[in-house]
């Protein structure tokens, strides 16, 4: 392992954050000197961000907390191509007003992570800056573009870029449209150079391509000194996706996903990769990381506690972590049908004629399907009240509603939500 001298990357390799760099040691070098500006990029592809885009975050947020000068990247123009990197078909593409919309949505998560610069302020040598693709990618002209940019671009180096060969090789058809991206992405890195003496771009492992065009074209266009950084593909310890569920994506914001269900997302981490979370997504100190992963049984179940209390934290305030432990705390083990639990609301006409459970359980956000849902039932995992919900034609009525004026539905033994009369 490289003996690191700057507490930004010494920080990133102790907690696991490094896969790849361009140049480790030159990058290590220029950290220790002094701040350095690095940017990430994030796509509007959606109003909020999920979880598989923590890890990024994180990483801007120790840059920050080590010294150093984070730019947010908004891709209000390179959305409106869509990155081919890792999918098998091209995204579908956004109007201007939904990209917006999004990039509007994802804007609020940032604050939680980062220090930004007061309003109309220039701001510290630290302070967060959020900057939009699109002012510079919608002002290009085409055939300049090509002349200044696309010449250092071959066909035959492209070609050789996993995003390239996953589509070809699986036979799906990669649009010229998308083809631009990865040059466009290498033209942003330039352009906040130029802009803002940004020196380093940082990303997810499937971005390591893209990243390397960028440095290479600074190179060739200024003989600009860049650097690329790339964090490890994450799975869970049994090959799941981070951040998707049964349920969906595990989203960032509580309009997408309420703070409780985030919580138990982190609560219901496998014991193997508690260590491994603590580290990449708390700023717990290391000691405390590596006593807590040690422990067994009952005591992993309380590290566990406290991964989901401090990644809550983080993202919706210490109030709403306290509030989904409690609410947790209630549910299972008082086994009480907590306030704070997901909730839905159905009209009480409806109830007293009797609603089907399927339709209630994916409603409430605890199958993604009837079909789902049906199997749940017959499996036995599925309860009202508590008590197993007997056939897959049974339904709720009003008289089903508790003391509180609330029916609890169950997925398992650690997801629930309630269904309201109104």
């Amino acid at each position: 392992m490289t003996t690191l001298t700057s507490d930004f990357l010494r920080t990133l390799q102790e907690r696991g954050f490094i896969h790849q760099c361009t140049d480790l040691a030159g990058l290590d070098e220029r950290a220790a000197k002094g701040p350095i500006i690095a940017y990430i990029g994030f796509d509007c592809t959606a109003d909020s961000l999920h979880v598989g885009s923590l890890l990024p975050i994180m990483m801007l947020r120790w840059l920050q907390k080590t010294g150093h000068k984070p730019i947010v990247l908004m891709g209000g123009g390179t959305t409106k191509i869509g990155d081919p990197s890792g999918k098998d078909e091209a995204r579908q593409l956004l109007t201007d007003e939904i990209i917006n919309a999004n990039m509007a949505g994802i804007k609020r998560i940032f604050g939680r992570y980062l220090s930004f610069a007061p309003e109309n302020t220039m701001g510290g040598p630290t302070d967060a800056v959020m900057v939009n693709n699109a002012d510079w990618l919608d002002e290009l002209k085409y055939i300049p573009l090509l002349r200044d940019i696309g010449r250092h671009f071959t066909i035959n180096r492209m070609m050789t870029f996993e995003s390239v060969k996953l589509r070809l090789d699986r036979e799906q058809p990669l649009t010229f449209l998308e083809f631009n991206y990865m040059i466009l992405q290498a033209y942003d890195f330039v352009e906040l150079f130029r802009r803002e003496k940004c020196t380093l771009q940082m990303g997810g492992s499937d971005q390591w391509g893209n990243i390397i065009n960028g440095v290479e074209l600074g190179r060739r266009t200024d003989g600009a000194e860049l650097f690329g950084l790339t964090t490890p593909l994450l799975t869970t310890s049994s090959g799941a996706k981070m951040g998707k569920t049964a349920a969906g994506a595990v989203w960032l914001t509580a309009d997408k996903l309420s703070a409780y269900d985030f919580w138990q997302y982190w609560r219901n981490t496998e014991d193997a990769d508690v260590g491994r979370f603590l580290r990449l997504y708390t700023e717990l100190p290391l000691d405390e990381v590596t006593r807590l992963e040690a422990l067994e049984g009952a005591g992993i179940n309380e590290a566990k506690k406290i991964l989901a209390h401090e990644v809550t934290k983080l993202a919706h305030g210490e109030a709403a972590a306290l509030e989904a432990a409690e609410t947790a705390r209630r549910t299972f083990e008082q086994g009480a049908a907590a306030e704070g639990l997901p909730s839905i609301d159905v009209p009480r006409a409806e109830l007293e004629a009797g609603v089907a459970l399927v339709d209630l359980l994916v409603s409430a956000g605890l199958a993604t399907s009837k079909g789902e849902a049906r199997r749940l039932i017959k499996g036995a995992g599925a309860k009202m009240n508590d008590a197993a919900i007997p056939d897959e034609t049974a339904k709720a009525t009003a008289a089903d509603l508790n003391a509180d004026g609330v029916i609890k539905l169950s997925a398992g033994k650690k997801r629930h939500a309630l269904v309201k009369a109104v």
